[in-house]
């Protein structure tokens, strides 16, 4: 037997808000806040590093300089040759997803080319 009800469901109270009275007119436990800007830091930075090896052309490394860090010639080649006479050498200074992406697409130039070009990238302190 099917019966209906012949009351509608009561959905419950919603709860009330706290409501707050001072103690005094003077407010005398009264708690103000203060709101404190807050400091945000500049992201860390991210160095991008070619190393030095004795199999990759120099030309190339000038080649990879120009295309991937937008250098013109006279810089890459000034750069390119700080990583024969120092051992590396940087290229760029960018944010920590730019400077990988930078890492990944250097690598991935040199490894079609044949070269075994190593770039890294390394955090400023």
């Amino acid at each position: 037997m099917i019966s209906m009800a012949t009351q509608s469901p009561k959905s419950p109270a919603p709860p009330k808000a706290p409501v707050f009275k001072p103690d005094d007119a003077s407010g005398g436990d009264a708690v103000v806040l203060e709101r404190r800007p807050q400091k945000t830091k500049p992201p860390q930075m991210f160095q991008v590093v070619l190393l030095n090896d004795d199999y990759t052309p120099m030309e190339f490394v000038v080649v990879v300089i120009q295309e991937f860090f937008n250098k013109d010639r006279e810089t890459a080649t000034q750069i390119m040759l700080k990583i024969h006479l120092d051992g590396k050498g940087v290229c760029g200074v960018f944010s920590k997803d730019v400077a990988s992406t930078k890492v990944d697409q250097v690598t991935e130039a040199a490894r079609k080319n044949g070269h075994p070009l190593q770039c890294v990238c390394e955090p400023i302190e």
